[in-house]
Formats: structure tokens, sequence, C-alpha cells
């Protein structure tokens, strides 16, 4: 995947609406998902979809937070995201069903953003029902309906073209320094995000300025220290009070989305006190699904510092709940007191330089020949696995091609003893490596 960002489109509307089904349809292209990994815990709720070469971010939100008090709360709440967050809105009315209040009070919430919004009436099979169906929906007064059927495909080019048109005009982000640093932070609310973050500018040698961001509610922050450029991009975001302060202050699935598109290393906040939660490992499955590099900060540390047993069983769960991903650095830290923060520059500059590193080609190839004859590929329905050569094919994070004779029929357990001999013959220790494996074209199968 390439470093720039890219585009978030969101999905909302009421429960049943057809969202997950119009979801489907975009993802179930050949290029939708990228490299699942193994071990991540994920709701599955978002895809990169690159459309007639138009690469963005797809978010069903109906899966984001379903525990509102009511439908009208949650579905609020959906909105709200969309608006502050995504690039282009789609949203999901039912034209079966016909309008209903909860419709009216959303479009009245998307016709005060200036964000792109498709105002989509799905559950229209034909031409005769559209004319029949849609007619009612003119009442809200927008300039545009899009008529759908998201489950027989009827009028889903058109409104396809109609995204990747809009997908053209998203505003490109601010010009940066070239060879910046991009680290996006990550985690739970008061976990210390913005804290981190002025903690690390008020080390001596540090010049700041801020720039525009890509949401309404936050402020990326250029950095220079030491030569180096650093964009600070901090996810915290607006908080709202009242009775349901909990439920709304949840992790922001948008959020992190479009900061890991747009940044080199994740870097994501646990907290010493509360011990890493299942929050925080769905918000790393998400650093990994974007194959970002990963730093976890255990923040406040000062809390535990007395506590060696507290310290331990901290340190071990985290170890537990990061198995899958061994390579990413953690770092005891107090945002507070400024406690491990100069640590971490020397480190994040190793990560970035792995991260896009080139190797070339010969060398590539006399690794991978090691690897085979240390050990060989088993045999895989009676025949002999060949890898013929390797190629690199991307950095950020590095990519390489393994070209065999059966690809799917290489087992994970092998892939995972490859990766490795890569990353140790490369010495790629502290970043996420990537195998592809393909079938080698226009040769006959040995």
């Amino acid at each position: 995947m390439k470093n720039d960002s890219q585009p978030l489109v969101a999905l909302i509307g009421r429960p049943n609406v057809g969202k997950s089904t119009l979801f489907n349809r975009i993802t179930r292209r050949r290029d939708a998902l990228v490299d699942p990994t193994p071990g991540v815990t994920r709701d599955r709720h978002y895809a990169r979809v690159s459309w007639e070469e138009h690469p963005f971010i797809l978010v069903d939100t109906g899966g984001i937070d379903d525990e509102d008090d009511t439908i009208t709360n949650h579905i609020r709440h959906q909105a709200m995201q969309a608006i502050n967050e995504a690039d282009v809105i789609l949203f999901l009315m039912d034209g079966r069903q016909g309008l209903t209040p909860s419709d009216h009070e959303i479009v009245d919430l998307l016709r005060r953003t200036d964000k792109t919004v498709f105002f989509v009436v799905n559950k229209i099979d034909s031409p005769e029902l559209e004319i029949e169906l849609i007619t009612p929906f003119w009442e809200l007064g927008v300039k545009e309906l899009w008529a759908l059927s998201a489950d027989h495909s009827y009028g889903f080019q058109t409104l396809m073209t109609g995204l990747v048109d809009k997908l053209d005009k998203v505003e490109a982000p601010a010009e940066l320094p070239a060879g910046v640093i991009r680290l996006a932070f990550l985690g739970r609310p008061n976990v210390g995000k913005s804290s981190m973050i002025n903690a690390i500018m008020g080390q001596k040698r540090m010049v700041v300025s801020n720039i525009s961001g890509t949401t309404r509610d936050s402020v990326d922050t250029l950095l220079s220290r030491d030569k180096y450029n650093y964009l600070l991009i901090d996810t915290a975001g607006i908080r709202r009070k009242g009775k349901t302060k909990d439920k709304l202050e949840k992790f922001s699935i948008l959020k992190a989305l479009k900061a890991l598109g747009r940044c080199d290393i994740a870097v994501v906040l646990v907290d010493a006190e509360e011990g890493i939660t299942e929050q925080d490992t769905r918000v790393i499955g998400y650093t990994q699904d974007h194959g970002r590099a990963l730093m976890i900060l255990i923040n406040k540390w000062d809390l535990i510092k007395e506590d060696k047993k507290r310290q331990d069983w901290l340190l071990e769960e985290i170890r537990l709940a990061t198995n899958f991903i061994p390579f990413a650095p953690v770092f005891k830290v107090s945002a507070k007191t400024g406690f491990g923060i100069k640590r971490l520059f020397p480190v994040i500059g190793k990560m970035h330089r792995q991260f896009h590193q080139h190797f070339p080609t010969s060398a590539l190839n006399r690794l991978l020949a090691a690897a085979v004859s240390h050990h060989e590929p088993p045999l895989y329905r009676g025949r002999r696995l060949k890898l013929y050569y390797t190629a690199q094919i991307g950095t950020a994070p590095p990519s390489f091609a393994v070209i065999a004779n059966f690809p799917k029929g290489i087992h994970f357990s092998y892939q995972r003893f490859l990766k490795n001999r890569f990353r140790d013959g490369l010495g790629l220790d502290l970043v996420p490596v990537r195998l592809i494996f393909k079938e080698r074209s226009g040769r006959t199968k040995r």
C-alpha cells in the first residue's frame, strides 16, 4: 500500500436498510481486502478498495457502535462520526419502508456539512419501482437521489461512477517536507494521546508548527528535531457529555482508519493502570491490517513504578496479546513526567528506515535459496512445491513476491518460516514484512 492518504467513504443509515449488502457488493472485487493477518482481532466492517484504479477505504458504520440506548441515538452517532472523519458519505434509506423521522433528522445533520453526501434510496429493483418508490423521498429537499438495489445491482454502476468522480475531487493533504516521518497516536479515550504529543513537543531542540489536519477537531503537528522532520497525528476527538458519555467516547474506527492511511508508524498507547484491553488489541489489529510499523507505549508508568508485581503482570499481558507481532517495540513511558520519551527517537528513526528500505534482487534470491536449502517446502497433493525466485515489489511495508509452482499449496507454517528468514536475513526486526506468493506464468507446472 502506498503511504499516500486514501479517501474514506462511510456507509451510514438505519439498521436493515442494506448497508452491509452494499458493502459486500463493493468489496467482493478481487482487490478489496488486503493481507489478512493471523491473530488480528477485527470486526470486518471496513476494507481497502481500488475501484477503477481509484483507491479508498470503505467503512460500514453499522458495526461500529451498536450499544447506544436507541436507534435514533445510534444513527445520529454514526452520522456525526462520518461528518467529522469521512471524505464521502453514502447515506442509505429504505425505499420499501419509505421515509422515517430518523431519515429526516439525519438528512438535516448531513445538509449542514461541506462533505460530499450521496443520498441513496435502496431496495429499488427496476425503473418502474424507481418511479413509484423514490418519489416520496424528494420531500427531503436534497439536490439528487440515487436509486439502488444493493441486492440485485440495479443502479449500482451508476452510483459507483458518481462516487469515483467525487473521489477525484477529494482535497489532497498538505505538502510536507521530503522524508518526513509520520506518526499516528492511537488508543482509547483518556489514555494520554494528546498529553504524549505535548510531552514530545516539550523536549529540547524541537521546533514545532501546526498545519491543517484532515478533521475538524484535531491538528497535525509538524516537528523538527536533530535535522529530522516528524508529523505527529493526534486522533483524540471531541468529548461529548451526557448519560451516554462512556459509549460515545469509544475509540472512533473512522478516525483510526484515516490516521493509519497517512502514517508510517502507528503509536498505540496502553494505560498502565488499566492494562491492555480488547479494545486495545482491536486497534493494534487495525494497524496490521494496514501494514503499518507499530510501537506500543505503556503510558502512566509513573503510577506503577513502585509495584514490581503489577509491572511484570502488565508486560506479560501485553506480550500475550501481541504474540503475532513480535517485531513491535514496547516502551514504558509517562507523558506526565517525561519518563522514557527521549529513548523513542532513535528507534523511530530505525523503524522508518526499515519501513522504506529497498533490497537488491540478487541478495533476495540468495536468501530464498538458502531458506529452501535449510528447510524444503512440504509436498502438496503428492507433488513437490518449488519456489523459483523472489523480488521486492514495494515498501511501506517491505513487500516481496515469491514465485512458486503451486502458491496456494504453501502452508501457513512454511509461509511464516520464510517470512522469519526474510526478516532475519534483511535486518527487518522492527517492521512488518509481507510475502505474496504468486504462480509462475507462461510455463507448465512441474
